[in-house]
């Protein structure tokens, strides 16, 4: 091999392992990310209360992603240019956990027969969401139907009912996920 061919195989070489190594988002920098923001770290009151689930794949932000405030027990962090997010769940003792996971005072309904309405399946890690229209009335604690229009691979349209329980925030939790 000439010379000039093997500069350029090493330069390939040593380019194409950074390329290789941001295959992912690197969640150590989230996580970083995250705890400065919050002004605490994991397990510490007013920060998340576990480390981000290194089994998440997400595709790299071209951007920094950005740590919105924190709302329902969670703090959201989104790529806007990729279009993906992740809840990153806050310390039990934190006020705003704690605002998110007080019992409703009154027995009213939340969510109305017909209401657009968040379905999550909540983990200790994680959580995912999707939305459905209700069926039933229901006020938090209550279990009710949700509608979700689905397609298979085909593209062929259909109609699924899931039963989950009212969150005191009006959220549908999706049951067997803890």
């Amino acid at each position: 091999m000439t010379p000039i061919f093997r500069h350029f195989a090493i330069l390939a070489a040593v380019s194409a392992a950074p390329a290789a190594a941001q295959g992912f988002e690197d969640l150590d920098q989230l996580e970083t990310q995250v705890t400065a923001s919050l002004g605490a770290g994991i397990g510490e009151l007013g920060g998340p209360a576990r480390p981000i689930d290194r089994r998440l794949k997400l595709r790299p932000c071209p951007q920094p992603p950005t740590v919105e405030e924190p709302a329902m027990g969670a703090v959201a962090v989104r790529c806007e240019a990729i279009g993906w997010r992740i809840r990153v769940p806050l310390t039990a003792g934190s006020a705003v956990a704690r605002a998110a996971s007080a019992p409703a005072r009154s027995a009213e309904p939340v969510v109305r027969r017909g209401d657009q309405v968040q379905l999550v399946a909540l983990t200790r890690s994680f959580s995912v969401s999707t939305f459905g229209i209700a069926e039933q009335d229901g006020a938090p604690g209550d279990r009710i139907r949700v509608r979700r229009e689905v397609s298979d691979r085909r593209g062929d349209a259909g109609t699924s009912r899931i039963i989950g329980e009212i969150l005191p925030d009006g959220r549908v939790a999706l049951p067997g996920f803890n």
